[in-house]
């Protein structure tokens, strides 16, 4: 499956943005999706995750209450709702999907990954 990130662009802290992740070449619905994010000089961190059914969502402790990971099957596509958005929120932010088992939180477990959508919040 090729993914493809949209959505990133320059907001205010407070602000908001949704970022965008289109799928092709695959059947989305059997993949969990995650968003992870990369500030630089740091490593890829996990940001959120969604089971291939939606019924499942997972968040890092950092973006609990102010991101909501959602998907549209039909239109295979994976959302992120980015709202109070802080300076420390900045980064590189990446779509990726997995086959696995469980939905994941480790970078490792995605074999799928699409090119980076830049966030940047100002202070």
């Amino acid at each position: 499956v090729q993914l493809q990130a949209s959505g990133g662009g320059l907001v205010q802290a407070g602000g908001s943005l949704r970022l965008s992740c289109a799928a092709s070449g695959g059947t989305f619905s059997s993949y969990h999706m995650g968003w992870f994010r990369q500030a630089p000089g740091k490593e890829r961190e996990f940001v959120a995750a969604i089971r291939w059914s939606g019924t499942i969502t997972r968040y890092a402790d950092s973006v609990k209450g102010r991101f909501t990971i959602s998907r549209d099957n039909a239109k295979n596509t994976v959302y992120l709702q980015m709202n109070n958005l802080k300076p420390e929120d900045t980064a590189a932010y990446y779509c990726a999907g997995s086959k696995g088992a469980r939905v994941a939180t480790e970078k490792y477990e995605y074999g799928y990954w699409g090119q980076g959508t830049q966030v940047t919040v100002s202070s």
